[in-house]
């Protein structure tokens, strides 16, 4: 029986996703756990991997539909399994590549859409890197393959017909749609001189713009971003506490965690320890407001704070406190990669209770962040800077770090909030009480 692909809910109030684009097109071979189509939540834009492994169909929904969650948007069968389908009128997926050529010479009309020729999955993935339209190339053998996409590439060149096709990724591209920079003027660093994401990120304000963005034009992630934090700000009442901790043995406490344990050990990752730890001890931190009711968390799963090219993202790290150092450093290194290069799965946004942001190495001293909704609580965290402060009633130099909570007073009320961030002050300050 063929298994369903459906539209998933990525957190408590989400009603709708958004199909951002299709990686893979009706009649494609896929595996279970493999990327198969990008969607937009209202927290980040993530890739839904295939839940089963045979051939993709009776896809439903077109890129930049708006669909309910736990409606179905395709069916996966398995090979030689009967009832699936080609998309519904109008419902071609993004790659099936109605994008024609990305350059064509000057007063060249765009091409028509045409129904999806049968391709190869590579050949799928070479013609959308290079702007090509499927249906402009010619095949014997009634399947396009990859070398039909390239010899049709060459074609184009040799004809002059656009001497500024080039080679980019499709989140390049879409990227370099988003800044208004002109893809052909960039330098690609991928195999044979493909543009990647990171080109574009990369690329030079000196870069001249294809065209110019329309006025107080941004993109998806960063709209979403200042959606949910608009909501946050004028519905969650904020309070915040501050606290100056010394840092001393933290310090003392990183450099010989890394020396021992061989692994790249952050500060960020000492803290998510410490913070798993206190809220173990003061789980009233750990909660949302939810239908005039206070809803605890079961679990320990901290969310933190990344800043890429678009906004701002929040991936979680689940069950930080069950996790050793070396785990949660892996962990937290394989999270903040795959953010910032547009890769976290559904999973990776799902179940935080609690976030900590961390702006330290922006040489930043303390600020005030904005509560994550549904989540209650959330840790902003300022550099380690050398202050003058009181030992033994007299004046010396210590390494110290300011720590600023802030609650949403629905769910957290100023007791709790000051017991749990006293509580993880002590063990910044005596990381051996966590023994």
């Amino acid at each position: 029986m063929p298994t369903r692909v459906i539209m998933p809910a990525l957190e408590l109030a989400q009603e709708t996703g958004k199909v951002l684009k299709w990686l893979k097109a009706p009649g494609d071979t896929v595996s279970r756990g493999e990327p198969i189509v990008e969607i937009e939540t209202d927290k980040v834009t993530v890739e839904l991997e295939a839940p089963a492994s045979g051939v993709l169909g009776d896809v439903t929904a077109r890129a930049g539909d708006v669909v309910p969650v736990g409606t179905a948007i395709a069916m996966i069968a398995a090979p030689g399994e009967a009832g699936i389908g080609r998309p519904a009128s109008g419902g071609e997926p993004a790659t099936a590549s109605a994008a024609g050529v990305v350059a064509a010479g000057p007063g060249q009309a765009a091409p028509a859409a045409a129904p999806a020729a049968k391709a190869s999955p590579l050949a799928r993935r070479i013609a959308e890197e290079h702007g090509v339209d499927l249906a402009r190339v010619k095949t014997t053998s009634g399947r396009i393959e990859k070398a039909d996409v390239l010899a049709y590439v060459e074609s184009l060149r040799a004809d002059g017909v656009s001497a500024r096709l080039v080679a980019a990724s499709p989140k390049a591209r879409r990227l370099a749609a988003e800044r208004g920079l002109d893809i052909g003027a960039l330098h690609g660093s991928g195999p044979g001189g493909a543009i990647l994401a990171a080109d574009i990120g990369a690329a030079k304000a000196s870069v001249v713009p294809a065209a110019p963005p329309a006025a107080g034009g941004v993109s998806t992630v960063w709209r979403i971003m200042a959606e949910r934090m608009t909501a946050s700000w004028t519905t969650a009442p904020h309070f915040y506490l501050v606290r100056e901790v010394n840092v001393s043995r933290l310090v003392s406490w990183r450099e010989k965690a890394s020396k021992h344990t061989g692994a790249r050990i952050t500060y960020t990752d000492l803290l998510v320890k410490l913070v798993a730890a206190t809220i173990a001890q003061h789980p009233g931190v750990n909660a949302s407001w939810k239908d005039g009711a206070i809803v605890r968390n079961a679990d320990i799963n901290l969310g933190l704070a990344v800043a890429i090219d678009d906004g701002l993202v929040v991936p979680v790290i689940h069950h930080a406190d069950t996790l050793k150092l070396p785990e949660l450093a892996a962990r937290r290194e394989d999270l903040v990669t795959r953010a910032q290069a547009g890769k976290l799965r559904p999973a990776d946004i799902q179940g935080g209770g609690f976030t900590i942001s961390n702006l330290g190495m922006y040489g930043v001293d303390a600020f005030n962040a904005i509560v994550n909704p549904p989540q209650a609580g959330i840790l902003a965290v300022g550099r380690i800077a050398d202050r003058v402060v009181a030992v033994n009633g007299q004046p010396a130099v210590q390494p110290t770090m300011v720590l600023t909570l802030s609650c949403d007073h629905r769910a957290i009320d100023g007791a709790r909030g000051a017991q749990f961030l006293g509580a993880l002050a002590d063990l910044i300050e005596e990381p051996a009480l966590l023994v």
